[in-house]
């Protein structure tokens, strides 16, 4: 049981600046809300891995918040999610409609997996167990261990906020989240959620989980310095008096953007399961828009095509 602290009662985490969701008598409400229509599929045509080519770092968008990030020192995936649905049942609840723009199959070994919390689309134990038999090490935040240990993995490396990982051939550090965690009713933020900073041949690469927009952005850059990529979500927002609190709207995330003072920023957690009531194309639409309010030029913060890669240094 970890210490008490300014995001542990003692019993589950907290968010220091406030709690995340709705009470559940919000919910009738919610599900009223309109919803824009998603197509059934959008095809994505799939890509090989790119080659490193002696830089620090190849980074490729394969789907929702799934990056695979090569280094020298080894390869990442970030909350690895293959399945189909975002649910605990394949035959209910958010249904994928785009496909991972990397097969599988097509994967180089995977030596480190950063999972930032525990929710179905982004803690995805079936595409754990696919990955246990690599052997890689997963880095998570407090109260995980047992979920990813049911997977067979074995290695697995619980932080809290600010700490370092020691097993990893990279230095990895949590950074705070605004959001919660919970895979039943029963046991909401008992696990703790959060972002990381990565640093592959000197490049400094921020992956911030899932997260409403806090002040814990700004923290971020004072306490753990320059960051040169940040990848962001920007999806799954709608409606904002019920979502403001869990997820962060493309203008927040622009915001995110300047308090982490990142040159370069990559769009993620959305076009890929409807969560939320946006149509699937809006947040792209909406982050044109408030770069452009902002005078951000494109090259600062953009989306990547699924299968894209971009690489540092």
């Amino acid at each position: 049981m970890p210490a008490r602290s300014d995001h542990f009662d003692g019993r589950r985490f907290v968010n220091p600046t406030g709690p995340a969701l709705q009470p559940f008598s919000a919910v009738p409400r919610m599900l009223r809300e309109k919803r824009t229509p998603w197509p059934a599929r959008v095809d994505v045509a799939l890509q090989r891995p790119p080659a490193l080519d002696g830089a620090a770092a190849a980074v490729t968008f394969i789907g929702h918040a799934t990056f695979l990030i090569q280094t020298a020192a080894g390869n990442i995936l970030t909350d690895p999610m293959y399945s189909q649905r975002a649910s605990p049942v394949n035959f209910a609840g958010p249904r994928r409609v785009r496909q991972p723009a990397v097969a599988f199959e097509d994967l180089p070994a995977v030596s480190t997996i950063l999972l930032s919390h525990n929710h179905y689309d982004h803690c995805d134990l079936a595409t754990l167990r696919r990955l246990a038999p690599g052997d890689p090490i997963v880095v998570t935040p407090l109260g995980n261990r047992g979920l990813v240990r049911s997977t067979g993995i074995r290695r697995i490396e619980e932080l809290d906020w600010w700490q370092d990982a020691t097993g990893t051939a990279m230095p990895i550090t949590l950074t705070p989240a605004h959001h919660f965690s919970a895979r039943t009713p029963f046991d909401r933020n008992r696990a703790l959620w959060g972002g990381f900073l990565l640093v592959a041949g000197g490049r400094r690469i921020f992956f911030a989980g899932d997260s409403a927009y806090a002040p814990h952005f700004r923290d971020i850059r004072q306490r753990l310095g320059p960051i040169d990529l940040a990848l962001l979500p920007i999806g799954a927002y709608e409606p904002r008096w019920f979502m403001s609190a869990v997820h962060m709207n493309p203008a927040e995330a622009v915001q995110a953007h300047l308090d982490l003072g990142s040159p370069r920023s990559i769009g993620m957690h959305f076009g890929t399961f409807q969560l939320t009531n946006e149509g699937i194309d809006e947040p792209v639409r909406a982050l044109d828009e408030a770069r452009r309010a902002n005078s951000i030029p494109e090259e600062q913060f953009s989306t990547l095509a699924p299968g894209e890669s971009i690489w540092l240094g």
